[in-house]
């Protein structure tokens, strides 16, 4: 049996269509051959900052035109790079990691692979699992969920939402927002496992667990900078099974009925009139 050959498959022409190519989240290394190699004989690089891109390129020796494809792209560009991609091949990359992830690009996909136009997609470089294998957290199930919202409303309510999901959490933040979320999480899940991954693949590489209030402190002495991936543990047993009277009880001893409801049910998923008809009954004995 004849082994393929990998070379000789690289020196092939491109195909048209669209490459979804994953680039480094931080250490230029990580490049993959095979990205190189796409990137290189592309018609065009569809990127979010062609700066960005443009010292990965240098880095690899790759002078491919570059076009900006951000979330302000217009429907034009859109539609420009879907005709080009007809008979052409086009990239898509983001400025780290894998496109798509956070990063502007589903509609490009959505609309190539509508038009009947071959889409590849590149594996390589991920914060959010490059930081899930860090953290030491259970990884058999786990949740990406994004950004967490700026208000800090829309992020209880997010926290809210996601609390009694049986699998580690993962978001992405930044430095300047990060001792907030961590702060919001705390009053949610005092007791469970947060890990904040940062620097990663860098020099300066982290990865710090603790609980969310031991973290927020930590943070606030040292602010951290650049972008973070920040990881929670599932909720064990304990917070499963957790008493909602006493926790009503408790709740009872700084605020209204309806306030310890409200602020009960968010920790615990469980219905909020239930629970204050409930944190009446308590409060009347």
């Amino acid at each position: 049996m004849n082994t393929p050959d990998p070379e000789s498959a690289l020196s092939k022409p491109l195909k048209p269509g669209l490459y979804i190519v994953a680039t480094p989240i931080g250490n230029l290394g990580d490049v993959t051959v095979r990205a190189v190699d796409v990137l290189r004989r592309c018609e065009i690089i569809a990127c979010e900052d062609t700066r960005v891109t443009g010292k990965l390129l240098k880095h690899c020796g790759v002078s491919t035109r570059m076009q900006r494809y951000d979330d302000h792209a217009s429907d034009r560009q859109r539609q420009s790079l879907i005709d080009l991609a007809r008979s052409q091949p086009v990239a898509l990359v983001s400025d780290a990691g894998t496109p798509l992830i956070s990063d502007p690009g589903y509609r490009l996909v959505r609309d190539a692979r509508d038009a009947g136009i071959a889409v590849t997609s590149l594996p390589g470089a991920c914060a959010a699992i490059t930081g899930l294998t860090l953290a030491g957290l259970p990884n058999d199930r786990f949740l990406f969920a994004g950004f967490l919202p700026v208000k800090e409303k829309a992020r209880g309510d997010i926290l809210s939402e996601l609390g009694e999901i049986g699998a580690t959490l993962i978001f992405y933040e930044t430095g300047p927002r990060l001792e907030r979320s961590l702060r919001t999480i705390a009053e949610f899940w005092p007791d469970r496992e947060v890990a904040v991954a940062r620097e990663l693949t860098k020099l300066h590489e982290e990865c710090r667990t603790g609980t969310a209030g031991e973290l927020a402190e930590h943070y606030a002495a040292r602010p951290p900078k650049g972008e973070i991936v920040l990881l929670i543990g599932p909720p064990g047993e304990k917070t499963l099974l957790s008493d909602p009277d006493a926790l009503l009880r408790e709740a009872l001893e700084e605020m209204s009925p309806s306030k310890a409801a409200a602020k009960v049910s968010k920790a615990t998923g469980l219905d909020r009139q239930a629970l204050y008809s409930r944190a009446v009954e308590l409060k009347s004995l």
